[in-house]
């Protein structure tokens, strides 16, 4: 299968300090510069004086939300938006976000960015009682228990505090109910989250890019185990971490976050350049270029040049309207993609002998076919440099690596993966350099378990794991 890795949800919120704002435009925007995150899906949900109404559907930012789709959205005091890619649930119509449901207590809205590990046993607990779902993704089952627990609870807060205590895993939310916005992150911190200030409105985002695009001001970055509830244009906040370890997700250095975000406390684009000067003293050679696969290698690539001192080129032109290869629906489809999407300056690479960079390797068939596009350019020798360790295990937070079979470094030494993607040579950033460059983070723990295959909590097993991904 040619495709990189499915990246993570993106998640945004605004709470504004008058009534009657629109809400929605500002949402939108926020989205649009979250889609990196998620281009399968986008929705929108306004709150008008305890009145939901949303809008969702397959699709970009852009193509859902057309003006005269925003136009229809009201006026209102709270919005929250979504994009998603599927790691739990099928990519349809009714797996788009936001989930909004009716009962007992009121209206609820939420949107996630994460993956239950114990999404299985929750939904069986939840179908045996009585619940009809009418989707297949852990965010429904997220907002169930907090509708279960809000009728035993004094407000919404406390039943989202409750349901920290019954699910597992990663999960960032946004919830809007009648009257009140709560952000939650879960007490491992996987994936990030933040919060702005937009004039006196408050804004909330899985990224700080989409802070600053909008002109909001970067207040800070919610706390693992932190629930923050605004109401009557006040903020509290809540600390349910109860001693947990962070675990950051470390991939979100490496290549899912934007390069002009900051993940807590820590420039992404900087990161990733620290990784590229790393490798050119770890993994040194002599070549007339460097060159990064677009986009998620090229700030690794500029770190490699100023390091080694070799000239930083361009190997490759991107096509900027060309869909991501691993949503094609077929395999020939994809390789087809890849092709159309990255070209050959056939003029600065024949002859060459040349440094490539790349984020990582999971499956190996796209940089396998990148550099037979490269050979049948000209180019003397590829020498690929990889900016993350060895890929060897499966993710259960949020990406769509569901099996080690589909992993090339779990059963292939790095001689042997040099040989079948057909590279000069091959390095890895070690571990030990990683975790060196990410001690400048406010993290204080991360889930490096896609290196290591040891994560910050318990995980299901690979039967387990076999068994969620048949169901979802």
């Amino acid at each position: 299968m040619l495709r990189k890795l499915k990246e993570e949800c993106g998640i945004f919120g605004m709470y504004a300090k008058e009534k009657q704002q629109n809400v929605a435009y500002y949402t939108c925007v926020g989205l649009s510069c979250l889609q990196h995150r998620g281009e399968e899906s986008c929705g929108i949900a306004v709150n008008d004086g305890g009145v939901i109404s949303y809008h969702k559907d397959v699709g970009l930012v852009s193509d859902v939300f057309k003006q005269h789709v925003l136009d229809k959205l009201p006026n209102g005091k709270m919005s929250i938006g979504h994009v998603r890619y599927s790691t739990t649930g099928a990519p349809k119509k009714e797996n788009a976000q936001p989930i909004v449901i009716r009962y007992a207590k009121g209206n609820l809205a939420v949107v996630h960015n994460g993956n239950l590990t114990n999404a299985v046993e929750l939904r069986k607990e939840l179908q045996e009682n009585g619940a009809i779902f009418s989707s297949t993704s852990d965010t429904e089952v997220i907002a169930y228990i907090i509708a279960r627990e809000r009728l035993k609870t004094h407000s919404v807060e406390e039943a989202i505090m409750n349901t920290m205590k019954y699910i597992k895993g990663a999960y960032s939310l946004i919830v809007m109910s009648s009257q009140k916005m709560i952000v939650v992150r879960d007490p491992q911190g996987f994936r990030p989250l933040c919060m702005g200030k937009l004039g006196e409105d408050y804004v909330f985002a899985s990224e700080s890019c989409a802070l600053d695009v909008m002109g909001a001001d970067f207040e800070r970055d919610i706390k693992p185990g932190e629930v923050v509830v605004i109401e009557n244009n006040e903020l509290k906040s809540y600390d349910c971490k109860n001693g947990q370890k962070d675990g950051l997700c470390i991939f979100e250095y490496v290549y899912f976050a934007r390069p002009d975000s900051t993940v807590d406390g820590l420039n992404v684009h900087l990161f990733r350049e620290q990784a590229g000067m790393y490798l050119a003293k770890q993994a040194p050679v002599e070549a007339d270029f460097v060159a990064g696969v677009p986009d998620s290698g090229l700030d690794a690539a500029l770190g490699y040049s100023k390091e080694s001192k070799i000239p930083y080129g361009l190997a490759f032109v991107k096509s900027k309207y060309i869909g991501r290869t691993f949503i094609q629906s077929t395999q020939d489809t994809r390789k087809k993609q890849v092709l159309l999407k990255l070209n050959p300056i056939k003029t600065t690479v024949a002859g060459k002998r040349i440094v490539l960079i790349d984020d990582s390797i999971v499956r190996g068939t796209t940089i396998t076919r990148l550099i037979k596009i490269l050979r049948r350019a000209g180019a003397k020798e590829i020498h690929l440099r990889i900016a993350s360790p060895l890929f060897v295990g499966i993710c259960y937070f949020g990406t769509d690596v569901a099996k080690k079979d589909e992993l090339i470094g779990v059963n292939k030494t790095v001689e042997e993966i040099r040989q079948e993607i057909g590279a000069d040579s091959l390095e890895y950033l070690s571990l030990e350099n990683l975790r060196e460059i990410a001690k400048a983070s406010n993290a204080k723990g991360f889930c490096e378990g896609c290196f290591t295959g040891k994560y910050p909590i318990e995980v299901p097993d690979e039967i387990q794991k076999d068994s969620f991904e048949k169901i979802f």
